[in-house]
């Protein structure tokens, strides 16, 4: 990564001690740290302070981390949100992540654990502030808004590289086409799903991906790309 400065992160927590144990580390490493120790005053200090990270507790008074995480998502930012929950249960993970968690943390948690998840969420969702990144035949230069595939720069149109972007970073991930329209052309998009289907096309044609190999799709349930 070029730098931690200016990479900001957000601790939610109604626990100072967990707070304070968390903001001296994670400032340590050289990043940014906001905390809030409430759900809507979390709310309100992400709308000025945008967060890259939000580490959010489940368990709070008043507006939960599920509800935090929701109002979160819905302002369209690109925001990655890590839950902690100290149940480790399937009810919990699942409810966080249809709400648009991107991972979760069981409490009790080690520092070192929190600190590569977050490094993970960085890395998929910002990979700008590493520069160029590599995931197998694919190079992604978010700063000159490239991808290259092999050898070959790819001509992409600004969606076309958003929605390869957002594949092969999830690779290995099946992708629903509702997913793919909230993060690639927003909420509010009000076009329809088979827009997914005309891009997915322009992709593989532009990849040489004429038996599907790369980007490859599951019926009735979305995309995956599979790297070599």
């Amino acid at each position: 990564m070029k730098g931690k400065h200016g990479i900001k992160i957000m601790l939610v927590d109604d626990e100072p001690h967990i707070l304070q144990f968390l903001e001296f580390g994670l400032s340590n490493e050289g990043f940014e740290v906001i905390t809030a120790q409430d759900g809507m005053s979390a709310v309100t200090a992400a709308r000025e302070y945008e967060p890259h990270v939000v580490v959010l507790d489940v368990m709070m008074p008043g507006i939960d981390g599920f509800e935090v995480c929701r109002l979160l998502k819905k302002t369209g930012n690109n925001v990655s949100v890590i839950m902690l929950t100290a149940k480790d249960e399937v009810e919990d993970r699942v409810k966080g992540l249809t709400l648009g968690a991107d991972d979760y943390v069981v409490k009790p948690f080690s520092f070192e654990e929190l600190l590569a998840r977050i490094h993970a969420r960085l890395r998929n969702q910002f990979p700008s502030l590493f520069g160029e990144v590599s995931y197998g035949p694919f190079r992604i230069d978010d700063g000159r808004r490239e991808i290259i595939y092999g050898n070959r720069v790819l001509e992409l149109s600004p969606t076309e590289y958003e929605l390869l972007k957002y594949l092969v970073l999830n690779h290995g991930i099946v992708l629903s086409k509702t997913k793919i329209l909230d993060k690639v052309w927003g909420y509010d998009f009000g076009g329809e799903e088979n827009i997914v289907e005309v891009y997915i096309r322009s992709l593989r044609d532009k990849l040489r991906d004429k038996e599907h190999r790369l980007i490859r799709t599951l019926r009735g349930s979305g995309y995956r790309v599979d790297l070599p």
